[in-house]
């Protein structure tokens, strides 16, 4: 068992080479992981190029120069004799350190997710909502022995969700605080449960073997032809999912872009409308309308009556993929819907909102957007490998996404800073047919 004490203090983040035998489709898949003169390549935030044309990065491949340079600095970094140097040597043991600590998280990372399910099923935070609680009282309230309950909560501590006071007794801390502020995390950590199992094997995951994910049953409308069939009692928990998670993000989209200047929005995609009701909050004379699968837009009906809004707001049933959507809005919003799909479903997606905007019409696209500085494990790592295991969809560039709006007609397409670009970013384009007729 690696421990983090016992870890070897190297600077190398790498793969290791293959075993003996082992080809480019060998067991393990790792056959690939060596580059043209049997150097190992190391992590590819630290080897790969920017990402080229064909990737969407719209970038040229590292130069031979560059190329040169990374193998020699790859192989330096793979040999014992550094590491056992760098850990030694004054100038470089910070970083060794660093590389180790970083290297052992994520060999750790999984313990560490399941540290925060482990607190979030067992209700620990909102338990210490009021303040500190000792072990044996913490022990009786989540039903487990003194002795396990303790592992769980210096674990927690060490991850600075608790804190341990000098008196024994455990509180909050900063991280543990902000989940209770925020119940829509929590849920979202709950729901993760289906995707810790589509991650059981992940290489066959990523060979399109094992049949259909369990994401894959839980989002039944991602890739479905015939998803206006899809019964309520299917649509149910992921409709409650996404109205609870979305809190997180309609304030940042509605401060980034006030919603005044329009009179009916239109939000395609938006699940019980927990985007349209925070819309309709902040700009009072709003009118707005959701679409969406027959079934979802059934519940969104619901909310609307049961809050008063039906006055103001509307829901309509259908798909974009076999029906036009209903015309007569000046914006349209697709918040978290574009990253869900597949190119050729989001060409179909971005004509249709184009269709049905009038003159001056807006669209809005807000979610999370691939080269986000600080936030490339999010949706490189976290979001590839979900919307992986959900069967379709995949977080792309601003520019991606400015070229598919382009090619469906819109114009003057920019980006609005956000609060939280990590959790969404916002593009706005118009659809002008003044400039066509020119």
């Amino acid at each position: 068992m690696l421990r983090a004490d016992s870890a070897p203090d190297a600077t190398p983040i790498m793969n290791p080479p293959p075993s003996a035998g082992e080809g480019a489709c060998g067991a393990g898949g790792r056959g690939g992981d060596l580059s043209g003169d049997g150097a190992p390549l190391s992590r590819p935030s630290l080897t790969r190029g920017p990402p080229s044309p064909a990737e969407g990065g719209g970038r040229q491949r590292a130069l031979p120069w560059q190329e040169r340079w990374l193998g020699f600095r790859n192989r330096t970094i793979a040999n014992p004799a550094f590491q056992r140097w760098a850990a030694a040597f004054p100038l470089t043991r910070g970083i060794a350190r660093r590389n180790t600590r970083a290297l052992f998280d994520l060999c750790a990372g999984f313990v560490y997710s399941q540290t925060l399910f482990a607190c979030i099923r067992l209700d620990l935070f909102a338990i210490l909502a009021p303040g500190p609680l000792g072990l044996e009282a913490l022990a009786e309230r989540t039903c487990l022995r003194p002795e396990r309950a303790l592992r769980l909560l210096d674990a927690a501590a060490s991850l600075e969700l608790l804190r341990r006071l000098p008196d024994g007794r455990f509180a909050l801390a900063d991280l543990g605080a902000a989940l209770i502020g925020n119940p829509s995390i929590a849920a979202m950590i709950e729901h993760h449960a289906l995707l810790y199992e589509d991650l059981r094997d992940p290489v066959a995951l990523l060979r399109g073997e094992g049949g259909t994910s369990r994401l894959a049953a839980y989002w039944p409308y991602a890739g479905a032809a015939g998803a206006t069939a899809i019964p309520a009692e299917a649509v149910a928990d992921y409709s409650a999912l996404m109205a609870a998670s979305q809190s997180l993000i309609a304030e940042d989209i509605l401060d980034a872009y006030p919603m005044h200047r329009h009179r009916l929005l239109m939000d395609v995609g938006g699940g019980e409308g927990a985007f349209l009701r925070a819309a309709m909050r902040a700009t009072p004379g709003l009118a707005v309308r959701l679409f969406d699968l027959p079934a979802v837009a059934a519940r969104a009906t619901e909310r609307f009556a049961a809050e008063g809004l039906s006055h103001r707001a509307e829901a309509r049933g259908g798909s974009f993929r076999t029906t036009p959507l209903p015309t007569g809005a000046d914006a349209i919003s697709l918040v978290r819907v574009v990253h869900d799909h597949d190119d050729d479903t989001v060409r179909l997606l971005l004509r249709a909102a184009y269709d049905a905007l009038g003159d001056g019409g807006t669209l809005l696209i807000a979610e999370p957007m691939a080269g986000t500085a600080g936030a490339e494990p999010v949706t490189d790592a976290y979001f590839g490998f979900y919307l992986l295991a959900m069967g379709s969809g995949r977080c792309r560039r601003p520019a991606e996404l400015t070229a598919l709006l382009q090619e469906a007609g819109f114009r003057e397409c920019r980006e609005i800073p956000t609060r939280r670009p990590l959790l969404t970013r916002l593009l706005v384009s118009r659809r002008i047919d003044t400039l066509q007729r020119k």
